[in-house]
């Protein structure tokens, strides 16, 4: 399998090289030439566990790391979570709440982020090489990364966060860690400034080359590909009825992407339905064809905070037929003017969207446990919003992104008690911290990398 650029100017790329290479030298994203049609073996599949299924959908996009090895570094990755199955489905009502947090930051990014902190190692350690990887998050992505590459010599990692805007925990979790190789940027700005940040040096190709960056965030595509799985292994388990629809909350399109790509593998997948709070950049896209840049809205789900969704450029490809060409004009526009549309409707059978605010977010937390003893994250409110707005003929599977315990000032006051806690989260409080300032502008974040990045 090789790996191809939306833009279509980089020559494809083995799998290990895509790891490295993370947003591809022509500012594109990697995809993989061709997606496998599973529909055949989906029987078979059935009655695996997660990891047992990883290991049969991983080797259709892996094929320069050897079976054995990549199973070694699989068990691994998923051996760090605490329930044994992994991403547990638990009904809620009508609705299956997938839990995606039992890993060991308790946010869905651990799924692929403990598997690319394996990848990265393997990759690096054969080849003698070092990376330094740049990182933006809008609070669990960072601390995913820093937990799935912490303490490796091959590794140095630098994460910028929009300063103030992320839960005290969420920043607690990253400033922590305590390994020399973990270095957190506090940015005075948005998460759009951070991204932006992040994509403007990866596309300084000469920058890019003397400090060895690589990424970690969605635009890495074995980020997307760990996350396949859980779609397929969610879909299979209401196999004997209509097919599931998935409901997502979702801010940079990565998640629900990797759930597009389960449904054009041949899993039973009805619809996703996108989820978003009242940054409806894609809402409103998906029911207007317009894809249009606004200021960012800070609310109770920060991680959602986000008008610019770095995985939406992904889904583009497929929907203007392959066609960079068409990708890169469509790309130039939004870029320019911050906005950019399709010439016809964007409705997709595929796809169904909505936008939830913040009201609604806290009545369907609060509703939630008084009617189900069941807690939610902001996010996962979002999405559960959506499920019980959104009819659908088959099983409903709403992804629970993190624990509720990571944002317990809006799920405390949603449910009007002290509920939100977990043990691991509360032994941060009081451990000393290491965290740096610097403004939203490239110049300091170039000149922060130029003085603390190996070469």
């Amino acid at each position: 399998m090789r790996y191809i650029s939306t833009r279509g100017e980089t020559q494809p790329l083995s799998f290990q090289d895509a790891v490295i290479t993370g947003l591809a030298p022509d500012g594109g994203l990697l995809l993989p030439e061709t997606i496998p049609d599973v529909s055949a073996r989906l029987d078979e599949w059935r009655d695996l566990g997660f990891v047992d299924l990883a290991l049969e959908i991983l080797p259709l996009y892996i094929d320069d790391i050897p079976r054995e090895t990549l199973e070694e570094l699989v068990r691994a990755a998923y051996g760090t979570f605490s329930h044994p199955e992994v991403v547990p489905l638990i009904p809620v009502g009508d609705v299956n709440v997938m839990e995606l947090f039992h890993g060991p930051t308790l946010a869905f990014k651990d799924v692929a982020l403990q598997l690319l902190g394996q990848l990265f190692e393997y990759i690096l350690s054969r080849r003698g090489e070092h990376l330094n990887i740049l990182g933006a998050t809008s609070g669990d992505t960072g601390s995913a990364a820093i937990y799935g590459v912490h303490g490796l010599p091959e590794i140095d990692i630098f994460v910028m966060f929009p300063d103030g805007r992320v839960s005290e925990l969420q920043e607690l979790q990253m400033t922590t860690v305590a390994d020399a190789n973990v270095h957190c940027l506090a940015v005075q700005g948005s998460f759009d400034d951070c991204q932006n940040l992040m994509k403007t040096l990866f596309a300084d190709l000469p920058f890019k080359n003397t400090y060895r960056l690589g990424a970690v965030n969605s635009v890495n595509w074995a980020r997307v590909l760990a996350q396949i799985v859980y779609y397929c292994y969610a879909s299979l388990k209401f196999s004997a009825r209509p097919p599931a629809t998935f409901f997502v909350p979702t801010g940079n399109f990565g998640n629900v992407f990797a759930g597009y790509l389960a449904k054009r593998m041949g899993f039973p997948i009805q619809r996703l339905v996108l989820a978003t709070n009242e940054n409806d950049i894609l809402s409103v896209f998906f029911n207007t064809g317009v894809y249009q840049r606004g200021d960012v809205r800070f609310t109770v789900t920060p991680a959602m905070d986000i008008q610019v969704a770095s995985n939406f450029e992904r889904y583009l490809y497929y929907r203007l037929g392959e066609d960079s060409e068409r990708l890169r004009r469509f790309m130039d526009d939004f870029s320019s003017t911050g906005r950019a549309a399709l010439g016809s409707s964007a409705r997709d059978e595929d796809f169904a969207a909505m936008a939830v605010d913040a009201k609604d977010t806290l009545s369907v937390i609060r509703r939630t446990y008084e009617s189900h003893g069941y807690l939610l994250d902001p996010h996962t409110a979002v999405g559960l919003a959506a499920a019980e707005q959104v009819s659908a003929t088959g099983p409903k599977i709403c992804l629970a992104t993190a624990h509720p315990a990571k944002f317990p000032e809006a799920v405390n006051k949603a449910v009007g008690a002290d509920v939100a806690h977990h043990e691991t989260l509360e032994a941060l409080r009081g451990l000393p911290t290491r965290r740096t300032v610097i403004p939203a502008n490239l110049d300091a974040v170039r000149d922060f990398l130029a003085s603390h990045a190996r070469r």
